[in-house]
């Protein structure tokens, strides 16, 4: 548990110390280039007219929950011949937590994009 907590105070050191030189060191010269939004190289010629569809986000949503799922089956499977079989028993209940999940959102067709 120690070498958790050392990692994550070093780490909010480095953030924080990053941040910090770059807030003292880096320079700041606002203009009104600089402070206009930017998108894909181009510069914007009209505002948005539409909304963005809710399936864009849950969508979204959805994809950042798998993709933890995978980060956290990486420390697993380092340790994996440690665990035994509970060990197994354990990822298996949370794959098939995950694997139910996915299972409601496809049923309530938040997967269809229309």
């Amino acid at each position: 548990m120690l070498p958790v907590v050392i990692t994550f105070i070093l780490g909010a050191l480095v953030c924080g110390l990053l941040l910090g030189l770059s807030r003292f060191v880096g320079p700041r010269r606002p203009n009104a280039v600089k402070s206009a939004p930017f998108e894909c190289g181009m510069d914007q010629l009209e505002t948005p007219q539409g909304r963005i569809p809710i399936s864009f986000s849950v969508i979204a949503m959805l994809f950042i929950v798998f993709d933890i799922e995978v980060a956290f089956l990486f420390p697993w499977a380092v340790i994996f011949r440690q665990l035994g079989f509970v060990g197994l028993i354990e990822v298996l209940f949370f794959l098939g937590v995950l694997t139910i999940g996915l299972i409601y959102a496809w049923k309530r067709g938040a997967l269809e994009w229309d």
